[in-house]
């Protein structure tokens, strides 16, 4: 028993030591650091909602200096900011598959120094939507301590391969973790765009109920010469579909809002007046 336990402990301590060659403190808010992740040559990952200033930023890796970053993109919808650190000269992550992680697996959180905590995947699921828009490809709750500046630190496998970015930004019931696959898709845009762009309507809603079998979504407020104002759409008219897409909540319209509609003309079904007529809509960039 006491050479499998041994055994065990020597894999665990593997898997951080391989991990932490990647992760760095990030200088970006008062007193204390935040995590990151060196996902790319001279690019770090750290968590949106612990980088609380643009400017003046540094990130470190263990025992090295405080080395100048800038601010190459934010999305909040998804809390993941990226940072450019061109003279930064360690290990790159070493990325796994978030698809591996079942529940009830073994997984590490690692933090800047490195520091470590061991827990389960305690709720895997398929893709979810934020509260601020962010589209996430797979919902990993984790039954693990994520300790203060543990926010943009790696989730770790077994193997010691890191499998997403973990952030406490997201939820209040614990930590959550944002897989590789949704890292990879907004750093990318981010570093060649600088921003996430998301569809736009330009109209305040919430869901109603029209009958026991059908709902939509009612228009509360237009903003003037927003797409839906331009679109010619009325406080009080109700939304059924975009472009055939059935709208029965908020998490339906922006998922149909994806950045590939924005400058689109689509079509609409809605109810104005107690009948069903078709508009057509210009889609918008969020500001």
């Amino acid at each position: 028993m006491s050479s499998t336990l041994q055994s065990f402990s020597n894999d665990l301590a593997a898997a951080v030591e391989l991990s932490g060659r990647s992760i760095v403190a990030v200088n970006g808010r008062p007193k204390t650091p935040s995590s990151g992740i060196h996902w790319r040559n001279g690019v770090v990952v750290t968590a949106n909602h612990t980088l609380q200033q643009d400017e003046d930023i540094t990130v470190a890796a263990v025992g090295g200096p405080n080395l100048p970053a800038t601010v190459a993109g934010r999305d909040p919808g998804t809390d993941i900011a990226v940072l450019k650190v061109p003279d930064l000269d360690i290990a790159v992550a070493e990325v796994g598959d978030t698809a591996s992680v079942k529940t009830g697996h073994i997984v590490l959180a690692i933090g800047r120094g490195p520091t470590a905590s061991l827990g389960v995947a305690s709720s895997v699921s398929g893709v979810w939507r934020t509260w601020r828009g962010g589209s996430i490809d797979a919902f990993i709750r984790l039954d693990l301590a994520i300790y203060t500046g543990f926010s943009g630190g790696a989730l770790v496998d077994a193997s010691g391969k890191i499998v997403g970015m973990n952030t406490s930004g997201l939820s209040r019931g614990g930590g959550l973790t944002v897989p590789a696959s949704t890292v990879n898709r907004v750093c990318e845009e981010l570093v060649e765009r600088g921003r996430i762009t998301r569809g736009y309507l330009g109209a305040g809603m919430q869901p109603v109920r029209l009958s026991a079998a059908s709902s939509g979504l009612i228009i509360l407020n237009v903003e003037p010469e927003g797409p839906a104002h331009k679109s010619g759409l009325f406080v009080g008219d109700i939304l059924l579909e975009l472009d055939e897409i059935p709208l029965h909540d908020i998490d339906d319209l922006q998922a149909a809002l994806g950045s590939d509609r924005i400058g689109k003309t689509v079509p609409m079904k809605i109810v104005r007046g107690g009948r069903i007529i078709m508009v057509s809509v210009n889609i918008g960039e969020r500001p």
